[in-house]
């Protein structure tokens, strides 16, 4: 059973409660905390892009720079920086955006968009925060001669690879895969599988796959991410650390250490997964700096003035 983790708390008053659970790995891989539902499959959502990418780069993917490889790991905003990214790499392989099998959007950074409507731009499966992942998979695709047009489909080559990649870490995958919000197949972890696939990340011998993406993503939040997303905002406030949400009200990282993390919020509201983030490292042994601190209580505010708090449940761990 989920329990209660995060509160919202108005001028004193506790206002909001959100229930869920999470886990904390140690670096040797054991159980160091567990809070409600941890051995449970959830769908991770955009938490398993990592792996994904791990996927990509084992069959053919040859990203040209890191930044390349973040775009493909990536739930963009939709932000110039993002969509000349995913432009780029279509360009590189000879694709064009009409092959991107993920719906068509407009940006969900709220400016970008803006300026879109503005020019009275429509929506179109670049702007789509999914969009790297999927010109990435194109590309894997055309390198490893697999079809271009079905890799959508669970029984799809690529896809198979996914779940095979990801069943190494969980030792079996439940057979009914969900389908994301992209499109594509979404493989169902545990929390517990997922706070230990983002330790073997980190942990990646030096030139493997894993250590690559791990990399990419810490070195670039912004990129898989955007303005003001949790990605940007709590990894260059932890040294080493690598994170990747998903939507729903999951999050999962890891330390480089290898210590790692994973939540999931029931209700799957947003507002939730920073500061219980923030406190889940704290406990993990990250620094307590000013600027963690900050995180892991975001501001309720009334009137344009902070009158109260977001923060994980004092003494739930």
């Amino acid at each position: 059973m989920s329990i209660e983790l995060v509160e919202v708390v108005r001028s004193g008053f506790r206002e909001c409660v959100h229930r869920g659970s999470a886990v904390i790995l140690s670096a040797d891989g054991e159980i160091a905390l567990a809070l409600g539902e941890v051995h449970t499959p959830i769908y991770p959502r955009s938490s398993n892009k990592p792996w994904q990418a791990v996927t990509m780069l084992r069959n053919g993917f040859e990203p040209i720079s890191s930044e390349e490889l973040a775009i493909a790991t990536a739930s963009h905003e939709g932000e110039s920086d993002h969509v000349e990214l995913v432009e780029r790499l279509l360009d590189r392989y000879g694709l064009d955006e009409d092959q991107l099998r993920c719906p068509a959007d407009l940006p969900s950074n709220e400016l970008a968009r803006a300026e879109l409507l503005a020019a009275g731009e429509l929506p179109r499966p670049v702007y789509m925060n999914c969009s790297g992942k999927h010109a990435a998979m194109l590309a894997t695709c055309l390198t490893a001669d697999w079809p271009l047009d079905s890799y959508l489909e669970p029984t799809h080559p690529l896809q198979l690879a996914v779940v095979e990649t990801l069943g190494s870490i969980s030792g079996d995958v439940d057979a009914e895969l969900g389908i994301d919000g992209c499109g594509l197949p979404i493989v169902p972890l545990s929390l517990t599988h997922l706070a230990r696939a983002f330790a073997r990340l980190v942990t990646g011998e030096p030139g493997s796959p894993e250590l690559a993406v791990a990399d990419a993503v810490r070195e670039h939040p912004y990129l898989v991410s955007g303005t003001g997303k949790d990605d940007a905002r709590l990894m260059p406030v932890v040294p080493g650390l690598l994170t990747k949400a998903g939507a729903d009200g999951v999050y999962a990282g890891a330390l480089p250490d290898g210590s790692a993390f994973a939540l999931k919020i029931d209700d799957g509201h947003e507002r939730a997964r920073l500061p219980l983030a923030a406190a889940l490292l704290h406990r993990m042994g990250a620094e307590w700096t000013e600027d963690l601190a900050a995180l892991a209580s975001q501001p309720v505010l009334g009137g344009g003035v902070r009158v109260g708090t977001v923060r994980a449940i004092p003494g739930v761990f």
